[in-house]
């Protein structure tokens, strides 16, 4: 794109940008944001007031809401709040959900909105809803396979600041698990298998909700012991030093996820990713060469076992090629500049 755009991005307010430790759809919008500034372009980034995010900023909130007490009244004030502050820009990049359902009242107005949630059937009427006046963007294919009755504008992975992720040695001698305290993030299984496997284990997760404490009290905490130590939630700094020291990220999901950017996070660490072939894991990993894709328990022990086969070197140059924060922001551009082009006058008659 030839000229400078002013480019308006609207984040969830459930949590600041960047996230102080886990959150991982504020994190992605922090690297895009200081990309597309970095590229030239003037971004202003509508998030809360306690964001840290190195563009110019407006919010309505002094500080984020919160997942666990935000609400959707919440949501549309700082939607109401965002489209007033963003007016003139020549595009919006709206992350949360009510807010392209807004923007389809406001005529004329290009609005792109990207899904970090699954295509299921709560939100995939939402943006099939949406899609003939706004860009839907998938962060996977496989997420983008299951959106039903509606094509994405674009599929865009995740990127990276790769000079953020130094290369680790992989000389500690344990797997590292990272994410959240969640069943569907598979932490027990994580532990079965790293004993199985001989290996030690230690976990970074996020614990907040209820269901997160319900699960960790319950499940997890009576597995704990002297080779699976729970580390709690980690800062960037830490967060690099773990995955970077570790022999693996092990990352048993038990769900289609989106995008796992903790595996992009591991690859840029030059970490090998032991994890189960569901959702987003099999466009992320290269089975055999940057980690091991799964499937059972006995596989990830077999996958632990394995992991120090794998050339570290080829993780990261995989997330060189694949998960720069540069080949994103080229990739948002394009879908942007389709967005402020004009349909030709015989498209729209046909579109109506």
């Amino acid at each position: 794109m030839s000229s400078s755009l002013r480019i308006g991005i609207v984040a969830p307010p459930w949590l600041p940008v960047p996230p102080r430790a886990y959150g991982g759809t504020e994190a992605f919008i922090d690297v895009l944001a200081r990309g597309l500034q970095a590229e030239g372009h003037e971004v202003t980034l509508f998030t809360t007031g306690d964001a840290t995010c190195k563009v110019p900023r407006r919010s309505c909130f002094r500080s984020a809401i919160g997942i666990a007490s935000g609400t959707s009244a919440h949501e549309s004030r700082h939607v109401v709040e965002a489209y007033e502050a963003l007016v003139g820009a020549d595009v919006i990049h709206d992350h949360t959900v009510v807010g392209p359902l807004y923007a389809r009242s406001l005529h004329g107005w290009p609005v792109v909105t990207t899904n970090h949630g699954p295509f299921d059937d709560v939100l995939t009427p939402v943006y099939r809803a949406l899609q003939r006046r706004i860009p839907v963007v998938a962060i996977s294919h496989h997420q983008a396979s299951t959106a039903r009755g509606l094509t994405p504008a674009a599929v865009i992975h995740h990127g990276l600041e790769l000079g953020r992720f130094p290369v680790g040695s992989g000389q500690g001698g344990y797997a590292a698990f990272l994410g959240r305290m969640h069943p569907d993030k598979g932490v027990d299984l994580a532990i079965k298998a790293a004993r199985s496997a001989g290996m030690p284990l230690r976990i970074a997760a996020k614990m907040s909700e209820p269901l997160e404490k319900e699960y960790f009290a319950s499940i997890i905490r009576p597995m704990l012991g002297a080779d699976v130590e729970f580390l709690g939630e980690v800062g960037f700094a830490d967060k690099t030093r773990l995955l970077g020291e570790a022999a693996c990220l092990l990352n048993p999901i038990r769900w289609a996820e989106p995008f796992g950017l903790v595996m992009a996070e591991a690859l840029a660490c030059g970490t090998p990713v032991v994890t189960t072939a569901r959702g987003s894991a099999p466009e992320i990993v290269e089975h055999n060469k940057t980690g091991f894709l799964c499937r059972g328990e006995r596989s990830l022990v077999h996958g632990l076992e394995r992991a120090g086969e794998l050339r570290r070197a080829d993780c990261r140059s995989a997330a060189e090629e694949r998960f720069s924060a540069e080949r994103m922001v080229r990739e948002y551009l394009a879908v942007y500049e389709k967005a402020i082009t004009p349909l030709p006058e015989s498209a729209e008659i046909s579109a109506a």
